[in-house]
């Protein structure tokens, strides 16, 4: 390494002696010397010019990402990351700029000792000397104000972000300018200076105009401020902190805990419902303790706790930790992605058995990363699609076989539940105006951001009563948007709803319109009742999901339970779409159980079938360690 650095000196000082050779005068070799150095580097600046291009020629469409999934920090890391590979963009890559300017500084200061006789430093020598960290002052000033005028990235920054810029950098130029000799600040000083110049015929050169749309920039910009309006505000509350000490002593006592059978893991309240009815199945028929391990620390399942069920609080990051050095015979999660992410296989005990849950019935190679599954031993599957598809991508790939129980669905057991107390305890008013719920996803250009509008427009002409039911996270970041809706339909009677503690208005709904919420299946096939789909854009987590022959129970149940509809037919046919969804036999309560009982496992038997493969596997667990 050293005489790499050596070589480059000495080039260095080479090239000083020519210049000097040439000009017979040190400072004007030195500006000479710094103008060869800008040609030398010529190609690395118009790369430069070219990446700064492309990364503002992709800022539409970012900033729509950002206001599409604002608040949502992980969907829109992978948007963003999507857009950056088809632009072939690399964020990191604007640091070869940078590291290639230190080198050379670097080699420019050891040059000028070696190579002038301009070696005083002016903080020692002080007098005229003193100019010099002045000059440098100023020329970084002037270059940093042209830059804030016309560089193509500068000018897209904010105002606090392009002037602290320039004050960092006049103040840096200033100091190293009163250490270092007097011919590298005069180099600093005609680099600053030489580097306007280039940046004005490269903008000549390599014209920005011609590549970016200003007009769609400008749109994209209006759009995300937009978002921000509509927002809601954030409360301002750090749960984490009052929670370290049960955290920790719940880590302590769970570690502390010999011969576990049985985990479960929790990302959040509320995911209990996933699990609800395998664990009190097993609770029911063994002796059997459960540990659920939950990384909130206000869940509802401390709530629960018994002889036979343990609940734990571990954070997000210890959980990281705690999941590389598990013991326990059975790991259920609803988490995917084991092993692609933060959450490992336990490092410790090898023979663990990974189970995966699922959170819905919806397709695992379209709704999820391609690898998601990969790294289970087991996966309880919804019904004949999910397990057909998971079969084979192992055969396709050849990966290891897991166990793949024919499971059903915890949740529609529930809801199914729900739905039929709810019918028994409502009292019959007689002939009821049929009620139509909208209950869209939250994904990109999702009904309410697309044709919200439109839809009601046609809607409120019918006789139906109307609720829209927008997605809690919608809600929580765009409330405003929510209410201008409620206000502008409110002489229609259109009802927004915004409180999410029931269900009723699910249950009761005689037809369900949604895009690519998961809630259709759920609604479905615990209520019997049709869906209407809107097509807009689908949200493709694995893009390579057509490798696999089995088409997705998502596009396949799409006209089945219901009918699907193009965004620009709304006006023509989505009343006559509602009219035979709500009246046509075709969607009949004797139709739709038929669909059910085709496409779902062991319809309200998911928690005995779930509790009677979990317990068997802990038997044979048990009858192994036995014999050996």
């Amino acid at each position: 390494m050293n005489g790499i650095i050596d070589a480059v000196v000495n080039a260095l000082i080479w090239l000083i002696d020519t210049c000097n050779a040439l000009c017979h005068n040190y400072w004007i070799a030195i500006l000479l010397f710094t103008f060869l150095t800008k040609v030398i580097l010529l190609p690395l600046s118009v790369w430069v010019q070219k990446n700064s291009i492309k990364t503002v020629k992709m800022q539409p469409e970012i900033n729509h990402i950002k206001a599409s999934y604002m608040g949502n920090q992980d969907a829109i890391s992978e948007e963003q990351y999507k857009i950056f590979k088809k632009y072939g963009y690399n964020p990191f890559a604007d640091l070869i700029p940078l590291f290639v300017q230190l080198a050379l500084l670097m080699g420019v200061v050891e040059a000028v000792k070696r190579g002038t006789p301009l070696t005083d430093i002016p903080v020692q020598t002080g007098g005229a000397t003193f100019i010099v960290p002045l000059a440098a002052a100023l020329s970084a000033f002037f270059m940093c104000y042209v830059q804030n005028k016309i560089n193509v990235l500068q000018v897209e920054q904010s105002a606090w972000n392009r002037y602290g810029t320039m004050a960092f950098s006049v103040a840096l130029s200033l100091y190293l300018g009163f250490f270092v000799s007097v011919g590298v600040g005069t180099y600093w000083t005609y680099s600053n200076v030489l580097s306007v110049l280039q940046l004005v015929l490269l903008n000549v050169w390599i014209n920005p105009k011609k590549y970016i749309d200003y007009d769609a920039l400008e749109k994209s910009k209006e759009e995300l401020q937009k978002a921000k309006e509509f927002m809601a505000p954030k409360k301002k509350e750090d749960r984490r902190s009052p929670y370290r000490a049960k955290e920790k002593a719940d880590y302590k006592r769970f570690l502390d805990v010999p011969n576990k059978k049985i985990v479960f893991y929790s990302e959040k309240n509320g995911f209990y419902k996933y699990y609800k009815n395998i664990i009190e199945e097993i609770i029911r028929r063994t002796n059997i303790v459960v540990h659920y391990i939950t990384s909130d620390p206000l869940d509802e399942v401390f709530r629960m706790e018994s002889e036979q069920f343990k609940p734990y609080y571990i954070g997000d990051n210890r959980m990281i930790v705690l999941m590389m050095k598990m013991e326990t015979d059975i790991m259920v999660m609803t988490t995917p992605d084991l092993e692609n992410f933060q959450l490992k296989r336990s490092y410790v005990k090898k023979d663990t058995e990974y189970v995966y849950v699922p959170h819905d019935v919806n397709s695992s190679n379209l709704t999820f990363h391609k690898n998601a599954l990969d790294h289970f031993d087991t996966i309880f599957t919804s019904g004949p699609k999910n397990k057909e598809e998971i079969a084979e991508r192992e055969e396709k790939y050849k990966l290891p076989e897991k166990h793949l129980v024919e499971w059903g669905s915890g949740v529609i057991d529930n809801m199914t539940v729900s739905y039929r107390q709810m019918m028994r305890e409502s009292v019959p008013q007689g002939e009821q105006k049929k009620t139509i719920l909208i209950a869209p996803s939250w994904q990109k250009d999702n009904i309410l951001d697309s044709c919200i509008e439109q839809m009601l427009g046609e809607l409120v002409k019918t006789d139906y009563h109307i609720v829209v039911r927008p997605h809690p996270q919608y809600v929580r970041h765009f409330e405003g948007k929510i209410d201008a809706l409620a206000e502008k339909f409110r002489k229609y009677d259109v009802k927004f709803q915004k409180d999410f503690s029931s269900n009723k208005t699910v249950y009761m709904a005689d037809l369900l319109v949604t895009d690519w919420s998961s809630i259709s299946f759920e609604y479905a096939f615990s209520t019997l009742k049709p869906v209407l789909f809107i097509n807009t854009p689908m949200k493709v987590v694995n893009e390579d999901y057509q490798e696999l022959k089995t088409v997705p129970i998502d596009l396949e149940l799409r006209n089945t339970i219901g009918v699907s509809l193009e965004p620009d037919s709304i006006p023509e046919q989505i009343v006559p779409a509602v009219n035979k969804l709500l009246f046509d036999k075709q969607f009949s309560t004797a139709a739709m159980e038929e669909l059910k009982n085709r496409y779902i496992y062991h319809p309200m038997e998911s928690g005995k079938v779930g509790a009677e493969y979990l317990i068997g596997q802990l038997v044979a667990r048990s009858k192994k360690k036995e014999h050996k």
